[in-house]
């Protein structure tokens, strides 16, 4: 009997331990379950959208990346590719290798004389959408505007 009276007593030390160690209450959880959701309402957003304008970036960047071809296409031949000639112009010249599609797989659009700006080029996306206008995302970034 000395054994399992000695295992009894074990098992009761354990369960005295156990008892002992105070765990979290209700509402500690709860507060830390509303942070969690306030930090994620905040932060899960504003991660949602950089893929959204590191493409709006890029695009800018790229329509950017045009203008050095475009005035050297022009300090050689005296004016700027027609619009039927488009950027294409550039790439016959050996001035690029090829025209990159805007971030969304989309053709960037040219032409000259431009409308806003008659004596310069205008080089545009349609954004998200691939349509003109738009808002946010989807608005259209222009060389004008930049």
């Amino acid at each position: 009997m000395k054994i399992q009276e000695r295992i009894a007593g074990a098992f009761q030390r354990i369960l005295a331990r156990l008892r002992s160690n105070k765990g979290f209450t209700l509402i500690e959880i709860m507060i830390v379950v509303t942070i969690i959701a306030i930090l994620s309402a905040i932060i899960i957003p504003n991660v949602l959208n950089y893929p959204k304008r590191a493409r709006a970036t890029a695009a800018r960047l790229q329509i950017q990346q045009f203008q050095t071809p475009l005035e050297l296409y022009n300090n050689e031949k005296g004016h700027y590719p027609a619009t039927e000639e488009g950027l294409e112009a550039l790439v016959k010249e050996g001035l690029i290798k090829k025209i990159p599609p805007d971030p969304w797989g989309n053709p960037y659009h040219y032409r000259f004389p431009g409308e806003i700006t008659p004596d310069e080029y205008e080089i545009w996306s349609y954004g998200a959408d691939g349509k003109e206008g738009g808002e946010g995302f989807n608005s259209d970034i222009k060389s004008w505007e930049q």
